[in-house]
C-alpha cells in the first residue's frame, strides 16, 4: 500500500464523490508515466476501499506508428494489475477550422464516453505541469479571463458525464520521481521531446528555466488560475441572469433588450447565447461583426454571418443560430419522448391542451408541412401552416424544423406555437420541446 504524499492527494481529491456514493471509475490510459501511475494508484485505492470499481480504456488515434504497441502495453498493464481493459480505435477526418489536436481530444472523450461503464467517472491523468503549460499556450494566443482559467479540474461532456483530473495540482516531477520509487514501467513519446510544437518547448525550455529562477512558479501560476476560474464562475452567474432576460421561449436573442447593456456586457451575452448551440466560440472579429450588424443594421435588413456549425440570422428584432443542414424526419410517436437527431427531446405531458388521441388515430410527429391546415386557439377560422407562420413571424428558416403534431392526418398542434382549437381540452395532453 502506497503512503507517499501523491496517494493522499489522490484520495483527498476522490474523497467527495466517494462519500455521496460515487465508487465507480474509468482511467484514460495512454501510456504515459501520468496515466500509468493514475493507474496504479487507483489499484491501490480499490485494495484499500473494495467498494471501488476501476478499468481503464486506451483510444488508439492511429496518429502514431507505435499506436499498437502502446495498446499492447497498456493492455498488459491491466492484465498485470487485474484491472478492465477496453480499447477504442477511433478515426480522425481532417476538418478545416479545427486542428487536428482539437478533433483527436473530442475524439477522445467521445470514445472514452461511449465505452466507460455506466455511472463512472472518467480519471484523466493531467498534472501541474500540463496545466502550466495550457495557460502559458492561452497566453500567447492572447486568450480572455475563460482561456486563461486553463482546465478545470472536472468537466462534464455533453452526455453530463464526469471527466475529472485528480493529479491536477501534483508537479510531473512527483509524478516521475513515484514512477522510479516503485519502479512503475510506463512509455515514452518520442514526439513529445519535439521542439517545433509549442507545447514541447515550454515544457524543456521555458517553465524549467522560470521554476528555477522563481520558487514555487508552478504552485503560483496555478493559484492564479484558480483565482481566474473562481472570477469567471462569478461572471457567469451574472451573464446568465442577463442572458435570460434577453431570449425568448425559442432560444432567439432580441436585439433591443441587448442593446440597453454595456459593450462589454453585451458581448458577454452574445457569447453566452452562442454557447447554447456551439462549443467553438467566434473570434474576436467575428463577435464585433455579429454585434455592429444586430445593432446598427436597418430593421429589415438581412443578416447571415457564418460560424462553425452554424450561422446567426436576423428577424423581426431577434438573433437566431441556425444550422441550415439540419433535415429531421417524420416519426411515430410511441412514447412520451423522442429524441431527434439534432438533440432536441419532445417531451409529452399532461394539462390543459388537446384531447389524448382515439384508439384508432396513429399519432406522428411531422417537419415542413407548410400546406397542412389548422385552427388555432383564439384564431379566426382555419388557414394553412404557412399562413398562420407568417401571422407568428416566425423566421423563415425555422419553420421546417417546428415538430407537427398529427392524429392521421390531422393537424393538432404547432409545438411550441399553436393548439388546434378544434381538439382542445382542459385536462389533456400537450407536447414541449426542449
Amino acid at each position: 500500500m502506497y503512503t507517499s504524499a501523491i496517494y493522499q492527494q489522490l484520495k483527498k481529491s476522490l474523497s467527495s464523490y466517494i462519500e455521496q456514493g460515487k465508487t465507480v471509475f474509468t482511467v484514460a490510459l495512454s501510456g504515459g508515466v501520468d496515466s500509468v501511475v493514475l493507474l496504479h494508484l487507483m489499484r491501490a485505492l480499490k485494495e484499500d476501499n473494495p467498494v471501488i470499481d476501476v478499468s481503464a480504456i486506451y483510444v488508439h488515434h492511429g496518429l502514431s506508428q507505435y499506436a499498437d504497441d502502446w495498446q499492447r502495453f497498456c493492455k498488459n498493464v491491466c492484465v498485470e494489475l487485474n484491472v478492465p481493459f477496453e480499447a477504442a480505435k477511433v478515426v480522425i477526418e481532417l476538418q478545416s477550422r479545427t486542428s487536428l489536436e482539437a478533433q483527436a481530444r473530442d475524439a477522445r472523450y467521445k470514445a472514452l464516453d461511449e465505452l466507460s461503464p455506466q455511472g463512472s467517472i472518467i480519471l484523466l491523468g493531467q498534472h501541474l505541469n500540463d496545466q502550466v503549460e495550457t495557460f502559458l499556450l492561452r497566453l500567447k494566443r492572447g486568450s480572455g479571463l475563460k482561456g486563461l482559467g486553463a482546465m478545470h479540474q472536472a468537466r462534464f461532456l455533453q452526455s453530463g458525464r464526469v471527466c475529472f483530473r485528480p493529479l491536477l495540482n501534483v508537479k510531473r516531477s512527483d509524478i516521475e520521481a513515484f514512477a522510479a520509487q516503485f519502479n512503475i514501467k510506463h512509455i515514452t513519446d518520442d514526439s513529445n521531446t519535439d521542439e517545433r510544437f509549442d507545447r514541447n518547448f515550454l515544457r524543456s525550455k521555458v517553465i524549467p528555466l522560470l521554476a528555477e529562477r522563481f520558487n514555487g512558479f508552478e504552485q503560483c501560476t496555478a493559484r492564479s488560475i484558480e483565482l481566474l476560474q473562481q472570477q469567471q464562475t462569478l461572471l457567469d452567474e451574472y451573464t446568465q441572469l442577463d442572458l435570460n432576460k434577453c431570449i425568448n421561449q425559442h432560444q432567439a436573442l432580441c436585439i433591443n433588450k441587448i442593446s440597453e447593456y454595456s459593450t462589454a456586457r453585451i458581448a458577454n451575452i452574445v457569447r453566452a447565447w452562442l454557447a447554447l448551440f456551439t462549443q467553438i466560440m467566434p473570434s474576436q472579429k467575428q463577435l464585433e461583426q455579429i454585434i455592429n450588424q444586430a445593432m446598427c443594421a436597418k430593421s429589415d435588413s438581412q443578416m447571415l454571418i457564418d460560424l462553425a456549425g452554424g450561422q446567426v440570422r436576423r428577424h423581426q428584432g431577434y438573433l437566431y443560430f441556425v444550422n441550415p443542414y439540419q433535415i429531421l424526419q417524420d416519426q411515430m410517436l410511441v412514447s412520451d419522448e423522442l429524441k431527434f437527431n439534432d438533440d432536441r427531446l419532445l417531451i409529452k405531458k399532461n394539462g390543459k391542451g388537446i384531447r389524448p388521441p382515439f384508439k384508432h388515430e396513429k399519432v406522428t410527429v411531422r417537419f415542413n408541412c407548410n400546406n397542412a391546415r389548422i385552427k388555432p386557439e383564439k384564431k379566426p377560422g382555419g388557414n394553412t401552416l404557412k399562413h398562420w407562420f407568417k401571422d407568428a413571424k416566425v423566421a423563415p428558416w425555422l419553420r421546417a424544423n417546428v415538430p407537427l403534431i398529427f392524429y392521421n392526418d390531422e393537424l393538432v398542434q404547432v409545438v411550441g406555437y399553436f393548439m388546434s382549437a378544434n381538439h382542445l381540452d382542459e385536462t389533456g395532453i400537450f407536447w414541449e420541446c426542449k
